[in-house]
C-alpha cells in the first residue's frame, strides 16, 4: 500500500464520487479507479459498492476510512514537524472559525500573519461553534475560534476579543418597548450549535425568558441569510453589532433597545495535541492583536 493510494481512497470516500475525487486530486478518473481497484484486489476486500450511478462505501470501506484518515493525519503532522526546522519558512496552519469571527474579526489577523510569514499555507474553514469545537477535538484544526463559551474538557480556551449582540428589525418595524415583548415577537434564528444562537438563548434565560417558547418563524444557517430575511420585515433577529452597523447606518435596519450582555470571542486549542510552530505563532499573533 502506498501513501498515494491512501490519499486517493480518502478523497474518493469523502466525496463518494470517482470523478469529483479525480478533479480534487488533479488525476484522471481512470487513475483513481485503478488505484482503488488495486487496493481491493491486493487485499481481497471490497471498499465501494456501485449504487445506481454513484458509489458508496461498504462496511469494510468505512472501517478502513477511519484508519486511512488517521494515517494521513500522522503523516501530515510529521510534515509539519519537519517544516518547523525551517524557522517558519514553510508550514501549514489549519484554522476553523464560526461565521461572525471568520467574516469580520479573523481576516485582518490572517492577512497580517500571512505578510509576516509568506511561506505558511493558511487553511480556513468556516462553521459554527459546535463544528469548530469538534474539528479541534478531532485534530482537523489546530486552532478554533468561536463566539461565546464552551465546556469541553479536551480543549483549552482563551478569550481574545469581545463583541456585542443586538436585536434588530427592519426600519419600519414597530419597535418593541419592554422585555416581555421579546417573547411575543416573531424570530428568525441561527441553527442550533451556532455561537450567536447560544449566546442569545443564554441572555434570554438571564432575562427569565424561556428560549423554547419564542415564536421562531425561520431557522437559517448563516448571518447573511438572517440579514436578508430580517430586512424583508415582520421579524426580528439577533446578530453582532459589527455586522448590522452598515445596515443601520443606511436605514435598512433598526436596533431594538434591549441591552444584551457582551459575548466573548474564544480561541480553542487541544490541551494534549502537539501544536506546530505556525499554530503557536498565530496564537501569539492573535493575543497581540486582540482588539
Amino acid at each position: 500500500m502506498t501513501f498515494e493510494q491512501l490519499v486517493i481512497f480518502v478523497a474518493t470516500a469523502e466525496r463518494q464520487h470517482l470523478t469529483k475525487a479525480a478533479q480534487a486530486l488533479r488525476l484522471t478518473p481512470s487513475a483513481v479507479s485503478a488505484s482503488i481497484k488495486a487496493l481491493e484486489t491486493f487485499y481481497q476486500v471490497k471498499l465501494f459498492d456501485r449504487v445506481g450511478r454513484g458509489i458508496q462505501l461498504t462496511r469494510e470501506g468505512r472501517v478502513f476510512l477511519r484508519e486511512a484518515k488517521e494515517t494521513l493525519a500522522r503523516a501530515k503532522a510529521a510534515e509539519s514537524v519537519l517544516a518547523e526546522l525551517g524557522n517558519l519558512k514553510t508550514g501549514i496552519l489549519d484554522v476553523q472559525a464560526s461565521q461572525t469571527i471568520a467574516n469580520y474579526w479573523l481576516p485582518s489577523r490572517l492577512l497580517g500573519f500571512a505578510r509576516d510569514y509568506p511561506g505558511i499555507e493558511i487553511n480556513l474553514t468556516i462553521g459554527n461553534t459546535a463544528t469548530v469545537a469538534a474539528a479541534v477535538v478531532n485534530g482537523d484544526a489546530e486552532l478554533g475560534f468561536i463566539e461565546g463559551v464552551l465546556d469541553e474538557p479536551a480543549l483549552a480556551t482563551t478569550t481574545i476579543a469581545s463583541d456585542k449582540l443586538v436585536v434588530v428589525a427592519a426600519s419600519d418595524f414597530s419597535a418593541a418597548r419592554n422585555v416581555d415583548d421579546l417573547s411575543r415577537l416573531k424570530w428568525i434564528m441561527r441553527e442550533r450549535g451556532s455561537g450567536t444562537r447560544g449566546v442569545l438563548e443564554q441572555a434570554l434565560l438571564d432575562l427569565s425568558i424561556n428560549p423554547e417558547k419564542l415564536d421562531v418563524s425561520l431557522v437559517l444557517p448563516s448571518n447573511e441569510a438572517l440579514l436578508s430575511a430580517v430586512r424583508s420585515g415582520g421579524c426580528v433577529t439577533a446578530l453582532s453589532e459589527t455586522i448590522v452597523s452598515p445596515f443601520v447606518e443606511n436605514g435598512q435596519l433598526q436596533i431594538l433597545e434591549f441591552d444584551l450582555p457582551p459575548r466573548r470571542f474564544t480561541l480553542l486549542r487541544h490541551k494534549e495535541r502537539h501544536r506546530t510552530a505556525p499554530a503557536r505563532e498565530f496564537e501569539a499573533f492573535c493575543r497581540a492583536h486582540m482588539q
